[in-house]
């Protein structure tokens, strides 16, 4: 691990600690209208903080409270988080995108009386909704060119209060910093999901400080390094990357999706947090960009890689950090050594001049200095994972749960083995368990098995995992047994000791920008047509979502005897594929990421003992591995 010289036990203090540590140095930045960055001093954001957490125990903020933060990522959101906690309260975060189901759930469900918002949308929904939140009192108006009127109080104007307040000399703040215990929650997170209700993550000061401090020595932060901040900062993958920045002195540069590209080029950033899907476009981005040009260009581009990806690909099987999930016996390890030694000084020449000559322009479009990116929040495509590394742009990729803070596993400079998510997180305790009959097979425990190379379901126990869901005993009780964190993930241990996540037990699908998505629902919509006798959703680490479909025989017998006959029948997929369409759809209630993109018919229905349990629930992973090449058709481009 990095020596982090911070005493701070809690977030509060560690808010403190930065502004005396790092004083007049910028915290964070956000650009004007003519795209100029304005940065704000770690002094500056912890003085306005600490005047509005004055503000908010004058309104009457106890601590331990719930308040409602809806916005994005802005500087008024880091304001407004640090008002809170140095309360002693937490804040129940959530985006601009919060849907009226999301709003009369989660504010009612976590007891927030005070709600802040972004903008005059935002404050809309809430007034539309506002009859069925008989516990909110008070609303904030986060922007500071918003006029507020109605009862709504202004974020800027509580601010300046708090500032009066002090300087009369109330210390009340300070006495709530110090009342902050380790196991108080800083945050209560609502895990979105289209099954049941949403669930209120836990998550505790102690939970979040172990990442802070856990944080592998060769992923070192230091205050010369730059941070741009894209990843919506209530999902605690980013959060968990402000609170990084914060206790190394670090200034975090806010931008959006729409001003990537020119903000990568005016921050030169050379650290971020990242998901696959930008990683994605850019790749796309790059090779369009390559087709597009001459034909001299294309070759240049061709040859440079071919010389990069070998060179690099010595380098890292000489290293230990070539994916290798079977092991390899002592003589070819010898022969594949010797081969790679020969490739890494055949290639070494060609790649440093067409290094110099072509890739070093391409990594211009990340601003030229970025030394690295964690992605998370879903599987990077593993093509586009090499991609990246090859050219010199390492991308380390990580793995973990907003029940676990999130981070359990990350690649470090090191350990950067593609393919993989890494080591385990220090001070994180993993066991990979057989589905079929709960036999341990690995543990990171002494003396326990440490089979590698064999995917198990992933438990993990460690200080980062969440004290439970809020006013949810049954379901914390599904998921935390002894400490024991069931992620619903399958991996396994690579004979170079990371871990690879290869698909999932539960039910949940994460599609490749992040979003979860329920496909129970979903597929029980589907069946709800006369049509369909069996169907599973998939999709997961994938663009989209798709379909595999069994026809009903006994409504479609017009068009064939059989289960086989129908999927032959190209009448029978355009009656589905349209029936799809027309259940799955906005108007039926769904979101746009769970729509239904690609379907395909299966020429034999699902049977118990095979993809059926006893209780006739889909075994996913049986289904999902007998018909991979299925369903790998529907996402070739």
């Amino acid at each position: 691990m990095v020596t982090v010289n911070m005493k701070a036990k809690n977030l509060a203090e560690m808010y403190r600690e930065a502004a005396e540590k790092f004083g007049d140095r910028p915290a964070f930045a956000t650009r004007d209208k003519n795209k100029v960055y304005h940065p704000v001093s770690f002094g500056e954001v912890y003085e306005r903080g600490i005047n509005l957490a004055t503000a908010l125990i004058d309104l009457g903020v106890q601590a331990r409270d719930h308040i409602g933060l809806l916005a994005d990522n802005r500087l008024e959101w880091i304001i407004a988080d640090y008002g809170v906690l140095l309360t002693g309260a937490a804040d129940v975060p959530r985006g601009t995108d919060v849907t009226d189901a999301d709003i009369t759930y989660i504010l009612p469900h976590s007891d927030a009386k005070v709600c802040f918002v972004e903008n005059k949308a935002v404050l809309e929904k809430i007034k539309k909704n506002q009859s069925q939140l008989p516990n909110l009192k008070t609303i904030i108006m986060m922007d500071r060119e918003t006029p507020v009127s109605g009862g709504v109080l202004s974020m800027y104007d509580l601010i300046e209060k708090g500032k009066k307040l002090r300087e009369q000399g109330d210390r009340r703040a300070e006495e709530r910093i110090a009342q902050v215990k380790e196991d108080d929650l800083f945050t209560l997170i609502y895990t979105s999901g289209t099954t049941g209700a949403p669930k209120g993550v836990m998550l505790t000061h102690a939970n979040m400080v172990s990442q802070v401090l856990n944080m592998p020595s060769d992923i070192n932060l230091t205050p010369s390094d730059r941070i741009v901040s894209i990843l919506p900062v209530w999902h605690v993958f980013e959060r968990v990357f402000e609170m990084l920045a914060i206790s190394r002195g670090v200034c975090t540069y806010y931008t959006n999706i729409r001003n990537i590209r020119e903000d990568l080029a005016i921050v030169r950033p050379t650290f971020m947090a990242s998901a696959p899907r930008l990683w994605e476009n850019i790749y796309q981005g790059i090779l369009a960009k390559v087709e597009g040009g001459p034909a001299v260009r294309r070759a240049l581009f061709n040859a440079a890689y071919y010389c990069s990806r070998n060179f690099k690909g010595a380098v890292r099987f000489l290293s230990s950090r070539q994916l290798d999930t079977h092991g390899r016996n002592p003589g070819l390890s010898l022969l594949l050594g010797l081969w790679n030694i020969l490739r890494l000084f055949s290639f070494l020449i060609p790649n440093l001049l067409l290094d110099l000559i072509v890739l070093k322009k391409i990594r211009a479009a990340t601003g030229g200095v970025l030394r690295g990116s964690v992605s998370g929040g879903g599987a990077l495509p593993i093509h586009v994972d090499e991609f990246f590394n090859n050219i010199g742009i390492p991308v380390l990729e990580g793995y973990g749960m907003t029940e676990t803070s999130p981070v359990l596993a990350v690649r470090t400079y090191k350990r950067l083995v593609p393919g993989t998510v890494g080591p385990i997180w220090p001070n994180t305790e993993l066991r990979l368990i057989d589905i079929a009959n709960g036999q341990v097979l690995y543990s990171t425990e002494a003396g326990s098995p440490q089979r590698r190379g064999v995917k198990g379901e992933i438990h993990v126990r460690g200080p980062q995992v969440m004290k439970g869901y809020y006013k949810n005993p049954e379901a914390t009780n599904k998921v935390l047994k002894d400490g024991w964190m069931n992620t619903g993930d399958l991996g396994m241990i690579t004979f170079n000791n990371c871990l690879k996540i290869v698909g999932r037990s539960k039910e949940t699908v994460v599609l490749l920008g992040g979003e979860n998505v329920e496909p129970v629902p979903i597929e029980n919509r589907l069946l709800e047509s006369p049509f369909i006798a069996q169907c599973m959703v998939v999709g997961q680490d994938k663009k989209y979502l798709s379909a595999i479909v069994v026809p009903s025989v006994d409504h479609l017998k017009d068009y064939g005897a059989s289960t086989e006959d129908l999927a032959k029948n190209a009448e029978v997929q355009r009656l589905i594929r349209d029936e799809v369409k027309k259940l799955i759809s906005n108007e039926a209630g769904f979101k746009s990421f769970e729509k239904i993109v690609d379907v395909r018919i299966l020429p034999k229905p699902f049977e118990v003992g095979d993809e059926l349990t006893n209780l006739f629930k889909i075994k996913r992973h049986v289904v999902t591995e007998k018909y991979r090449d299925l369903i790998e058709s529907m996402y070739r481009e």
